[in-house]
């Protein structure tokens, strides 16, 4: 995108902007301030690199610096869906032990994170009921 393009849409923005802000629903959306300021941005970075420059999103360190967010955000959330999935089937998993029904139940991907999951429930379980037990004796020897 060379300079001719970017101050056409910095002009476009900045008309977007004062156009929004004559309208009352329109001025509390932040979209519009954002773009001006990024159009404001790219038109900055094109005159500071000269005549015939022409702008590449590759070489944005701040467009890499935001997909590099985006992409951790996702990545993050990919790994919070999983928790939340395992979480679920070891609680789906745990009412049917309870009830003894565990062995009809229908084996599903990923199941064997899911065991492990309701095995440390299990241990963390138990220790729990050990633990009262072990500081009522403590409390009586003292």
């Amino acid at each position: 995108m060379d300079a001719g393009a970017v101050a056409a849409a910095l002009e476009e923005a900045r008309f977007d902007a004062r156009q929004a802000s004559r309208y009352e629903d329109l001025a509390a959306d932040l979209r519009g301030p954002a773009e001006l300021a990024e159009w404001a941005r790219i038109a900055q970075l094109l005159d500071a690199a000269g005549p015939g420059a022409v702008y590449d999103p590759d070489a944005d360190d701040v467009v890499q610096a935001a997909l590099a967010a985006n992409a951790a955000a996702a990545a993050r959330e990919a790994e919070l869906r999983e928790a939340v999935r395992i979480t679920t089937r070891a609680n789906h998993l745990q009412v049917l032990r309870d009830l003894g029904t565990l062995n009809q139940a229908e084996p599903a991907e990923g199941d064997e994170v899911v065991r492990d999951e309701v095995t440390r429930r299990g241990r963390a379980r138990a220790g729990r009921r050990r633990l009262p037990r072990t500081s009522r004796t403590s409390r009586r020897c003292s």
